[in-house]
């Protein structure tokens, strides 16, 4: 079994002093394509802001890759790479010119021949000229992940990856993940409520309601239990009820 390289431990979290997220504790393997599932207001983004370094935990904390991201959030992010629902892009520039800004960011050495790779890995050359403030959504989250990966992080973040994209998009998107995960072997941390896109992409779930995680194992185990997707959507369905407590996110 590979090693964790995602450890949560007692994390919690709170907005106006009511509680959001509450005593999470598990871990995600290295290589593992993790689903995590909830309803909407279920605590999904919030945890994955903590876990990115974009707040800090009321308590607890995680280690990604070795770093903590309370005593160490430099280090955190030195190995992930995260992508909002919202990918914001500076719109007056092509595409290249916004990966190089952030190449340069990143302190990448040669930062003209990452950005080429990444956009031929993500099979988007043809967008690197184009202005991004022309781009449907799906091109935007495109390159978001170019981004993203420019670095070439141990861990990939995604928060609800697949919102306002068409079919082709959502598959497109899929498609990366699946080749990221395979030839990269990053592990990926996917955040949504789409049990459809979980079923089709990830190795792992866990499943968040009102905060708590109620539900963590192997797509494997799963399937062999709960066999078709109709019945894991009613277990889903039975363990996150769509009513949540005030102040989830």
């Amino acid at each position: 079994m590979p090693a964790s390289i995602i450890s949560i431990r007692h994390m919690c979290q709170t907005f106006d002093s009511l509680p959001v997220v509450r005593d999470l504790t598990f871990g995600i393997a290295e290589g593992e394509v993790f689903g995590f599932l909830g309803h909407n207001g279920a605590g999904k983004t919030t945890t994955v802001h903590m876990l990115t370094t974009l707040a800090r935990p009321a308590s607890g904390t995680a280690e990604i890759a070795g770093a903590d991201i309370v005593g160490d959030p430099m280090g955190v992010r030195r190995q992930i790479g995260y992508v909002p629902e919202n990918v914001r892009l500076y719109d007056t520039l092509t595409a290249q010119e916004n990966l190089m800004f952030f190449a340069r960011l990143s302190g990448l050495g040669d930062p003209a021949a990452r950005v080429a790779e990444t956009l031929a890995l993500l099979d988007c050359s043809d967008l690197a000229l184009r202005r991004v403030g022309g781009f449907s959504k799906g091109m935007r989250q495109r390159i978001g992940l170019a981004q993203a990966i420019l670095h070439r992080p141990r861990v990939l973040f995604l928060d609800e990856p697949t919102s306002g994209l068409d079919p082709m998009g959502i598959k497109m998107l899929r498609d990366v993940i699946a080749r990221l995960n395979r030839d990269r072997g990053m592990t990926i941390f996917m955040n949504t409520h789409l049990l459809s896109e979980i079923a089709k992409t990830c190795t792992s779930i866990g499943v968040l309601g009102h905060g708590r995680l109620i539900y963590h194992d192997t797509m494997q185990a799963v399937t062999a239990r709960y066999g078709s997707d109709s019945a894991l959507e009613e277990l889903y369905l039975s363990l996150a009820p769509a009513s949540q407590p005030a102040g989830a996110a």
